[in-house]
């Protein structure tokens, strides 16, 4: 399946359920997803105003001592990926098969120029009408949003982050260029191709670059042929060039499918790498 050319899956979704409105037929329902809370926040770094939602695990009291991780997550609009997240958070958090973290979604205004950075392809910038956004979009994160959940919420320092697709390639981008941002990295079909494939082929003097490293990083791929060849490569450099403190996985998946690694892989990775610590 190429990527480089497809109408991102939220596009395709709310057309779909635009058409069917039109033609008469049933919209489809809002998905289902745990009590959350939503604030804006003004963003100098973007230039714009961002709605974020958040949701807190059972048993959190802003007036506890008690604080928790958090797990950020680009796509995190109500319309986006934040159901399915939260709802796998919450269920896996009340099964105590994860521990207790508070899920950042942020809600996307221009996805395809937030998740991506400058690139010398011509192909690449028909995409979108802006591209290449990616490191005002890690200057927000950083500098905006974190100090704001810490002002908001009882957190701890840990924290994760998980993506698909152009939200994958930025976790991966950001992974190599401010590792110590997230303590734990899940990037599920990053599109790794964008600008040719200049993420993994600079990956090994990045790795070497910084041997004192201690962090989380997990990618897998689907069957895609400008996906699953770039993250074996990424592998192959983890594999020669990753320091002692560096913990990852690539997990190839060619039985499932672009459309559908996200749903099919992420409770099984949640559970796997925000598991409870053993008790000794």
């Amino acid at each position: 399946m190429t990527l480089r050319r497809s109408v991102n899956r939220l596009s395709v979704v709310l057309f779909a359920v635009l058409l069917a409105g039109c033609r008469g037929h049933a919209v489809v329902p809002p998905e289902p997803m745990p009590t959350h809370a939503a604030f804006t926040l003004v963003s100098a770094a973007l230039q714009e105003t961002r709605r974020l939602n958040v949701y807190t695990p059972p048993g959190y009291d802003p007036a506890q001592a008690t604080r928790y991780p958090v797990l950020y997550m680009p796509d995190g609009g109500e319309q986006e990926d934040f159901p399915h997240v939260a709802t796998t958070l919450d269920t896996a958090i009340r099964a105590g098969e994860v521990r207790p973290f508070i899920l950042v979604g942020i809600e996307n205004t221009e996805r395809r120029r937030d998740m991506t950075g400058p690139t010398q392809v011509d192909e690449d910038r028909k995409v979108a009408p802006r591209v290449g956004g990616s490191a005002a979009f890690l200057a927000f994160i950083r500098d905006e949003l974190m100090p704001e959940v810490h002002r908001r919420y009882r957190v701890t320092e840990e924290t994760a982050v998980i993506g698909e697709s152009l939200a994958g390639l930025f976790i991966v981008e950001t992974f190599f260029l401010q590792p110590e941002l997230f303590t734990t990295s899940i990037a599920l079909s990053p599109s790794l191709w964008w600008n040719d494939d200049d993420v993994v082929r600079r990956a090994g003097e990045r790795l070497k670059a910084r041997p004192e490293l201690r962090a989380t990083l997990y990618v897998a791929s689907a069957d895609e042929e400008d996906i699953a060849p770039q993250s074996a490569r990424l592998a192959e450099a983890l594999r020669a060039n990753a320091p002692a403190g560096l913990k990852w996985r690539y997990e190839p998946r060619p039985d499932l499918r672009h459309d559908n690694i996200y749903r099919s892989l992420s409770p099984q990775v949640l559970r796997q790498y925000l598991a409870p610590v053993p008790t000794p």
